[in-house]
């Protein structure tokens, strides 16, 4: 079977490796029922990996003729006598729209339709987000029929449910099991020297039954071992000693109170060493120096003073050797991602540059959100809708939907009111264009209202999509 590349921009490639079947057609009938037989139509839908009814689909509505599609003999019919290579031309056609990623043009996409019934096309190859044009004909019936999910990507969610719920519960029994060692441990601890009592006791019993079934002595861990064994049988004797009970208390105190008691005691020595005479300019502090000497503090201060005069060093400050140049670094990534986009770069290309970039994965989120979205108010959820593919090519890693919502998070404490106020409509947004799932926003969430940012605006500003996706998700679980 001759095969030639997928698309016409790929027609003179030798090299190209996606390829599919040549059409071949055959006229059936004669008058008013001749009808146009694409003989080969189920290997050329299966090598553009689309549902052999869309292209059948799509030649009856750009012809204006009815087109069928039999799923159990494989036959593509359209009323009407049409030639091969115009049905080959509009076959381009649907693979420009529905099968090419309009960031690269590679034909290794997926159809996903959203929540809100629009039609995307995400690209495998560079993580480009394309949206296709609802005005055509044929988007209706791919919403109506939409096509089968691939298994891994179908329980893609519910695998992740199971693994946080095993890991819930290795947790709780690894809690379980220290809360059991703490109680064997309080129990040794109280018992005292009434574990001797009981070892004898438990020596006595095992000694008469021994003698009595003629075995062999046991060995002092065996004694010890059986003695622990054998508490329910044993009545146990506290030393109410005034020793045994110092040792007790010695023992029970744990170590948040040991740490808290060597605390007290350093700063009392602290505070004696900063008051006796020839020991200002040292302190000593259980046998260890810390040498914060004042002619060192004010040599710290001569060099805070050279480093802000000197030129060339206006963004960055040294303090004890230690550079806060936090600011300046974030000034820097933002606008170099500015130039960046002004030179109207694809996303598949944003994606390597970010990569390029010093600083890790949150640094450079935060100054993707000032690039992009810096300065604006009224319309930002408008405006994130808009450039989401940037950020759809910025989120391909596992964990960045963490990283975009922190991102979020610290540009909307520093946005103005009007924009603040839209977080839910941009939440809404990201979820909408699969950027973000539930998991990531309930645990985002969680993590905000624990960390004690109750009081934050912006948790008050989501509280109502927070309550619609849970909403969504006990519905669709009951479903």
């Amino acid at each position: 079977m001759a095969l030639q590349n997928i698309g016409a921009s790929n027609r003179d490639d030798a090299f190209y490796r996606y390829k599919m079947p040549r059409m071949v057609t055959k006229i059936e009938g004669r008058g008013n029922g001749i009808k146009t037989n694409v003989v080969n139509m189920v290997e050329i839908a299966k090598a553009l990996a689309r549902p052999a009814s869309y292209t059948t689909k799509y030649f009856g509505c750009e012809l204006g003729a009815q087109s069928k599609f039999d799923d159990k003999t494989g036959t593509s019919l359209v009323n009407g006598a049409h030639d091969t290579a115009k049905l080959a031309a509009l076959l381009e056609n649907f693979i420009k729209k529905y099968v090419q990623c309009y960031g690269c043009g590679n034909p290794e996409t997926e159809i996903l339709i959203t929540k809100t019934q629009m039609i995307t096309l995400k690209c495998a190859a560079c993580g480009f987000i394309s949206d296709v044009d609802m005005r055509d004909k044929l988007t209706t019936f791919i919403v109506k029929n939409p096509p089968e999910q691939k298994k891994g990507s179908k329980d893609k969610k519910a695998m992740r449910r199971a693994e946080k719920e095993r890991l819930k519960e290795g947790e709780a029994a690894d809690e379980e099991q220290k809360k059991h060692k703490k109680e064997v441990v309080k129990k040794k601890g109280t018992s005292g020297s009434a574990k001797d009592v009981a070892s004898k006791a438990s020596i006595k019993k095992k000694s008469n039954s021994s003698d009595e079934d003629h075995s062999p002595t046991y060995s002092q861990a065996d004694e010890n071992d059986q003695a622990v064994d054998d508490d329910d049988d044993v009545q146990w004797q506290t030393d109410t000693s005034l020793q045994a009970a110092r040792q007790r208390i010695q023992e029970q105190l744990s170590a948040v109170t040991a740490d808290m008691v060597m605390l007290s005691t350093e700063e009392e020595k602290q505070k004696s060493a900063k008051n006796s005479p020839g020991r200002e300019g040292k302190t000593q502090i259980n046998g260890h120096s810390n040498g914060l000497t004042s002619a060192h503090g004010k040599l710290d201060e001569e060099k805070q003073k050279s480093a802000k005069n000197s030129p060339g060093c206006e963004g960055k400050t040294e303090i004890n050797g230690h550079s806060n140049g936090h600011s300046s670094a974030h000034g820097n990534l933002v606008d170099a991602i500015r130039e960046f986009l002004k030179k109207g770069s694809s996303a598949s290309q944003l994606k390597s540059f970010l990569g390029s970039l010093t600083g890790n994965s949150q640094e450079v989120m935060d100054a993707l959100f000032d690039a992009l979205f810096g300065g604006i108010g009224k319309g930002f959820a408008k405006d994130v809708a808009k450039k989401k593919n940037y950020l759809a090519a910025a989120t391909q890693e596992e964990g960045s939907q963490m990283v975009l919502l922190r991102a979020l998070e610290s540009f909307s404490a520093k946005a103005s009111p009007e924009a603040a106020k839209e977080v839910a409509l941009v939440l809404k947004a990201l979820y909408d264009g699969d950027l973000l799932e539930e998991s990531s926003v309930f645990e985002w969430y969680q993590q905000g209202l624990v960390g004690g940012n109750k009081t934050s605006r912006i948790w008050k500003n989501i509280e109502p999509f927070i309550q619609w996706l849970q909403n969504a998700e006990s519905e669709s679980e009951e479903e």
